[in-house]
């Protein structure tokens, strides 16, 4: 009997490890294709976005890294949305993110906001948490009123952005909605790519008028 339940075990892990396997392959399949079109010679920006700004929320630098490349194309201040209790990243924390989702309870952040008064454009990022914003910057957004400003979410995730975008346009407060842009996690050998879409990205916004 014990020798069974070994073997069931055992299975079930075979299974888990070649469904785990098969997964990241059809993630990796699915982001050579996405950025094929980004590859070759840096594409030049050809847009004006007036005074910008760019807000992130960051746990594990994927977040921040899109925020710094922004910043660099579009000359931007920078504000990083910071916990005031440090998030640690444990194994059962997803439950503990289900549980601020469902009870509208976000974890509490470093005050104060940006003062929106002095900017043209903003841009917005976060991971996807949950397959929706992670519960740090749904904080900010229920506490941010983006003043008529046009603003321009984007997120980061491992391959799935859900309804990040959907419940930023519920959340965000008094803002022009620019076009959104989500970024995969990947490795340094799309560095370049990623560049180049997020520069694709920003020429598609209709001109800042002064």
């Amino acid at each position: 009997m014990f020798k069974t339940i070994i073997y069931i075990v055992l299975i079930c892990i075979i299974i888990a490890l070649l469904a785990s396997g098969v997964h990241l392959w059809r993630v990796n399949q699915r982001n050579k294709k996405e950025m094929a079109p980004y590859e070759g010679a840096p594409i030049a920006l050809k847009n004006n976005f007036g005074k910008t700004l760019v807000i992130y929320y960051s746990l594990s630098g994927h977040t921040k890294q899109i925020a710094e490349l922004i910043k660099e194309k579009t000359n931007a201040d920078i504000y990083e949305i910071k916990t005031l209790a440090k998030i640690n990243d444990v194994p059962w924390y997803p439950l503990i993110i289900r549980s601020q989702n469902k009870s509208g309870k976000y974890p509490a952040i470093v005050q104060p906001l940006p003062d929106f008064s002095q900017y043209d454009t903003i841009f917005f990022g976060a991971p996807v948490w949950w397959y929706t914003i992670a519960t740090p910057a749904k904080t900010f957004l229920t506490r941010a009123d983006f003043q008529n400003k046009r603003v321009a979410p984007f997120s980061t995730q491992g391959s799935n952005f859900g309804t990040y975008f959907t419940d930023f346009n519920h959340m965000a407060q008094n803002a022009q909605l620019l076009p959104s842009a989500s970024f995969n996690n990947l490795g340094s050998e799309y560095d370049a790519a990623v560049s180049n879409k997020i520069t694709v990205w920003l020429n598609s916004f209709p001109p800042y008028k002064e």
